[in-house]
């Protein structure tokens, strides 16, 4: 009986060790997740430095400086509690921003990945008649008026439309474009820049000037005179193969216009 009452008393006090060790590890393991995440979420460990911050793809429209000035209102703040959504969001507030990505780079830094809206176009600015009338409801100005505003200077738009820039002589490389006063939906400079986008950069360094009467008679003028009938911004892909095919030919060497409207049937004229 004695020898049995031993054995009891033996496991209920390895029982007691068992729990008091149980109960020590719960309790380190409760320190150091607090630790933990004192650590991530408030000490400055894991903090935003600005300076650790790099932003690619600015082009030659974003300044880079001004994504940086978005960036400093979170200065400090700990990279795992950082709302890169609404800091995404601010970015893409940034003139010339088109879309933005914010990725953390451990342990205090962001990379910031832009697209910018790089501008395909250059747009004779309308004339201050001409804006008048359209602040009061006018439907543009006449061809005069147009012709008058050029002196105003050119508007750099991107592929969407959007204005990203102004100067007063279009910039080297940047095809003027004219679309009739009155497109009012905009569908045929719509149409004119979408053509500019799908151009491949051996065709597009080569057009000095676009424009449209519609968005199905898209016409591009190459530095060499030569004009180019490109109908709608459909198979824009097609049309530019055959273009360059076209203007690579022995046969095509005296040919001043090149219709690839329709771009199974292209058509080549002297003048």
């Amino acid at each position: 009986m004695l020898a049995t009452a031993e054995r009891f008393a033996e496991r209920a006090r390895l029982r007691r060790r068992l729990t008091r060790r149980r109960a020590v590890w719960s309790a380190v393991g409760v320190v150091a997740a607090v630790a933990l995440g004192w650590l991530a979420f408030l000490s400055p460990v894991l903090a935003l430095d600005v300076t650790a911050v790099e932003v690619v793809g600015e082009g030659t429209v974003v300044d880079p400086a001004s994504v940086l000035a978005v960036v400093a209102a979170y200065d400090g703040t700990p990279l795992p509690r950082l709302d890169t959504v609404e800091l995404r969001r601010g970015v893409l507030d940034v003139p010339g921003v088109r879309a933005a990505e914010v990725a953390r780079d451990w342990p205090h830094g962001l990379r910031i990945t832009l697209v910018s809206r790089e501008p395909v176009a250059a747009v004779p600015a309308p004339s201050e008649d001409a804006a008048a009338a359209a602040d009061q409801g006018g439907h543009g100005a006449p061809a005069a008026d147009q012709q008058a505003g050029q002196a105003a200077g050119y508007l750099l738009l991107d592929v969407e439309g959007v204005q990203v820039g102004r100067a007063a002589e279009p910039p080297v490389g940047l095809p003027v474009v004219n679309v009739p006063p009155d497109d009012e939906d905009a569908r045929a400079m719509t149409a004119v820049l979408a053509v500019l986008e799908s151009l491949p950069p051996e065709l597009a360094e080569q057009v000095s000037a676009a424009g449209a009467a519609s968005e199905d008679t898209v016409s591009l003028t190459l530095a060499d005179g030569a004009r180019v009938e490109w109908g709608s911004a459909e198979q824009s892909a097609l049309k530019a193969r055959v273009l360059l095919t076209l203007r690579a030919a022995p046969a095509s060497a005296g040919a001043a216009v090149f219709d690839v409207a329709a771009p199974t049937m292209p058509i080549t004229r002297a003048g």
